[in-house]
């Protein structure tokens, strides 16, 4: 199997995944907390797709389909939000939008990223990357102190893996979530 075809198997499985776990949701159980400092349903799934956005747009070296096709004023953000880093206000004060505008942006990013893989070729994998460093809500914020990370090696095949290895993992919170508002399997 080639590099390109796993990581396209890999975003197909999650996006399995979260059609199952988004399906019948309310907007009141997409905005609900399990507790006012954390993420809710809706809050991950918005942020999940502005990282796919983000990360595939840097890959072409493309402005962002938030910025070029003006989601950012369709969802009423900031042309910087990424949906990361929120205080425990901010994510209490987080309009989640309309989940059928949500995955209409999935949607297009998904067949940004999609196109782009169909382009690499096995080389390509292997181009280096210049990764600006994260600004805004993308940002830690001043004075943080997260745990240090793992080397990176900013090569194309290191970026894809890192993004559908962190969409997945967004896709088990959303998972349970859910299930601490609903119960299992409902």
């Amino acid at each position: 199997m080639e590099m390109k075809e796993f990581i396209q198997n890999g975003l197909e499985d999650v996006k399995r995944i979260f059609d199952r776990e988004l399906d019948g949701l309310t907007a009141a159980e997409l905005k609900w907390q399990p507790r006012p400092d954390a993420n809710s349903i809706g809050l991950i799934l918005f942020h999940s797709i502005r990282t796919e956005d983000r990360s595939i747009h840097i890959l072409q070296g493309k402005p962002q389909l938030w910025e070029s096709e003006k989601w950012y004023q369709k969802f009423n953000k900031t042309i910087n939000d990424g949906g990361a880093h929120y205080t425990a206000e901010q994510v209490a004060a987080f309009i989640v939008p309309d989940l059928k505008d949500l995955l209409a942006y999935a949607e297009v990013v998904r067949k940004e990223t999609l196109n782009y893989l169909k382009e690499l070729k096995p080389n390509d994998f292997d181009r280096k990357v210049n990764m600006p460093p994260p600004s805004g809500p993308m940002a830690m914020p001043a004075g943080s102190h997260a745990p240090p990370r793992p080397p990176f090696n900013p090569v194309v095949g290191s970026i894809l893996l890192h993004l559908m290895t962190h969409i997945s993992e967004h896709a088990g919170e959303i998972s349970y979530i859910r299930g601490l508002k609903r119960g299992m399997d409902k």
